[in-house]
């Protein structure tokens, strides 16, 4: 399938790691970011529709 394109509109603060510690995210709000059709989970706030995934399901960074 094609990849999706969107806009990160929040950021979570980051995976945390093995050894205990909490990585930060590669990703900012404002980042334009390629991602797998089913990557994610799709939800509908206010007419406009958002999708919740983990920073692994980011194929790529377009633009900062």
């Amino acid at each position: 399938e094609k990849p999706q394109r969107g806009e990160v509109i929040a950021v979570g603060p980051g995976k945390m790691g093995e050894d205990g510690k909490r990585n930060p995210p590669e990703v900012k709000a404002g980042d334009v970011v390629l991602f797998a059709k089913y990557a994610g989970t799709e939800i509908k706030m206010d007419g406009m529709e958002h999708v919740f995934m983990r920073e692994d399901d980011i194929l790529g960074v377009i633009s900062k």
